[in-house]
């Protein structure tokens, strides 16, 4: 057996027990520090597992696992609170790393996809109206650091964007997902493009 089809292998398992685990509610028994997801399942899809396990409020972090990139269920997995997605494609020796990086609090999003993804969803919704009022909550700064997470910059790019220091990027970034209630830099993206502080195409990202 290739370590491809042992990879396979055990995501056909993982969404079986996955499945049977949010169907039964019992998710929250096993304190799981991540889940990987697969996005579609029979019986009970990824969506409304992830919600479920999500809503158990036991710190589970969803990493979603899904063949198309522009799947309107992995938009509806990140607006969920998902904190990422990787295509099952994905080579064997990088999950690990996805996984560690969700377990650490990291949200695993490429901009050049995460962009298209909301592109194509978000797009087709109106800007919430209460949604938009949370962004009174920020201050300008945590408004413009806002906008460059939801464009795709890393810290370090923000830092140099706004001429501020690195310390002061990752502060902006806690002090934002502590204000509007949000799990990781995944759900303020979806966050940004919602309340309309960002629109989808307004700046080409990525490759």
């Amino acid at each position: 057996m290739t370590d491809h089809d042992a990879q396979i292998a055990s995501i056909r398992d993982m969404r079986q027990r996955v499945g049977l685990l949010a169907r039964q509610d019992k998710a929250a028994r096993f304190h799981p520090t991540v889940v990987l997801m697969d996005i579609r399942m029979p019986e009970l899809d990824g969506l409304e597992a992830t919600r479920r396990i999500l809503a158990a409020g036991n710190g589970a972090r969803i990493l979603i696992l899904t063949t198309f990139d522009l799947d309107e269920y992995v938009y509806e997995a990140l607006r969920a609170g998902a904190s990422g997605f990787v295509l099952k494609d994905i080579p064997p020796e990088e999950l690990p790393n996805a996984v560690r990086t969700v377990a650490q609090g990291g949200a695993l999003l490429s901009p050049s996809i995460t962009r298209r993804l909301i592109g194509r969803f978000a797009e087709r919704l109106a800007v919430d109206t209460g949604v938009s009022a949370r962004l009174e909550r920020l201050t300008n700064r945590e408004r413009e650091v806002l906008a460059a997470i939801a464009r795709g910059s890393s810290n370090a790019e923000i830092s140099e964007e706004l001429f501020i220091g690195a310390a002061t990027v990752k502060s902006h970034v806690s002090s934002i997902l502590a204000k509007l209630g949000l799990r990781d830099r995944a759900h303020a993206v979806i966050f940004a493009y919602e309340s309309g502080l960002v629109e989808a195409g307004e700046r080409d990202i990525g490759h």
